[in-house]
């Protein structure tokens, strides 16, 4: 073999094919249909979920209620799901949008004879569907606190009151509830995927903050951050953000600007941090890890550098601990600050949920502008079978800089168990990522 060839990098890893991959997502919708929705209508009490959107419009639990090959909601699709009890299971009817591979069953008026299903003869199908099966409450996706439950537009919304009219009107509610829990909570099914995942992330990044793609003194944090997205596109993957790469050093320690969007040529003793997610199979990723440009003479980070990363260790494990079913994103943000305050850390946390969404469905632990909690969004509890981004930061001063701080950001992706444990998805950063 050639010196060449000995000198690669290791391949990053591949995720099947996209019909594979279809396949995939197919069967968790299935289970998710099956499994979560009749659970989470009887949670919330709701006899019948109304989901309604437009082409380009689309609520957004739209994506979690079809299969792969639904890109679109085609004209107006309008999902029905009555629940008929316990022993016959929650009834699932399209108008428009189609079957799904069968998971739905698309509803025609026998009395309509060859009338389009679009348009204004869908409202007067929906109010015959819906006054045929006479539900105590109809829930739809309004809120004014969570955005995935917000998906009926206000134009559609007008449409279905005068549809239904005023008995049938009176019986609408909003169950926000509904739609954030289904869009939260993930299957055991989806692990081994969204681990590979997370194993495509980290190898990226190595390959990224090391000579491979940087050279000192010539390549920019820019160059870097093209160098990943285009990884991502080569890998048919894609990103639900664009990434970035921010540089330090100590001439530049203590000043609260740190370079993300203007080039910046990386030098010998920089500190190097990324934010970098990816998207496949309707999934997404946030990590964040640093690196570190070893000086000559280097075979690791000064001590004070090193610490610094272990002080955000020592975050994860502090806010790891207090996150448990049932305790709602701004109790656990309290009782966690409380203790890395205890702990002498000068740190900030702003976790979130991770999953059909970046920036996912969920309880909200914190905002890096919010310390003293999220109302609204950050009073929900936590649910056991549920991911998170552990997104946290610290500002530690450093002895080899003559005491000026460093900022040091973590972010992993973690699942909340059902055994009501939080658990790494893959593996956290202990050690810098280190350029030679």
């Amino acid at each position: 073999m050639s010196a060449a060839a000995l000198a690669a990098p290791p391949a990053t890893p591949k995720l099947p094919p996209l019909r594979e991959q279809a396949a995939l997502q197919q069967e968790w919708l299935r289970l998710r249909l099956e499994r979560h929705l009749p659970a989470l209508m009887r949670k919330h009490n709701v006899q019948m979920w109304l989901v309604i959107c437009r082409e380009y419009n689309e609520d957004p639990v739209f994506f979690s209620l079809v299969s792969p090959t639904m890109l679109a909601a085609r004209r107006r699709t309008i999902y029905v799901f009555y629940d008929r009890g316990p022993d016959k299971g929650v009834e699932r009817l399209a108008l428009g949008g189609g079957s799904n591979g069968g998971l739905y069953t698309v509803y025609r008026d026998p009395d309509a004879g060859d009338r389009e299903i679009y348009g204004e003869s869908q409202w007067i199908t929906l109010k015959k569907l819906v006054a045929e099966r006479n539900p105590t409450t109809i829930a739809v996706n309004i809120s004014q606190t969570h955005a995935f439950s917000d998906g009926l537009s206000a134009g559609e919304r007008e449409k279905l009151e005068a549809a239904l009219g005023p008995e049938l009107q009176r019986r609408l509610f909003r169950a926000e509830n509904l739609a954030l829990e289904y869009i939260e909570l993930r299957l055991p099914e989806m692990m081994p995927t969204y681990r590979q995942m997370m194993e495509v992330v980290h190898h990226l990044i190595a390959r990224a903050f090391s000579n491979e793609v940087i050279t000192p003194g010539k390549t920019t944090n820019q160059d870097v951050v093209w160098w990943l997205r285009q990884r991502v596109a080569e890998q048919g993957l894609g990103t639900w953000f664009h990434p970035s790469v921010r540089v330090q050093r100590e001439a530049m320690a203590g000043v609260n600007v740190l370079s993300e969007e203007e080039p910046v040529i990386i030098q010998r003793g920089d500190v190097l941090h990324t934010d970098f997610g990816i998207t496949a199979l309707r999934l997404n990723t946030d990590t964040q890890h640093m690196g570190y440009v070893l000086k000559r003479g280097e075979t690791k980070p000064p001590a004070g550098i090193q610490k610094a990363l272990e002080a955000t260790n020592r975050m994860q494990d502090l806010l790891l601990e207090r996150m448990r079913p049932g305790r709602t994103g701004n109790q656990v943000l309290t009782d966690s600050l409380r203790a890395m305050r205890q702990a002498k850390i000068n740190g900030t946390i702003y976790t979130h949920p991770i999953g059909d969404h970046g920036h996912g469905a969920g309880p909200l632990i914190g905002l890096w502008d919010r310390q003293n909690g999220v109302p609204g969004r950050g009073d929900v509890p936590l649910l056991a079978n549920t991911w998170f981004s552990i997104e946290l930061s610290a500002r530690v001063p450093i002895p080899e800089w003559g005491g000026k701080e460093l900022w040091v950001a973590q972010e992993e992706d973690a699942e909340l168990g059902e055994d009501g444990r939080m658990r790494w998805i893959l593996k956290r950063q202990t050690d810098y990522h280190l350029v030679k």
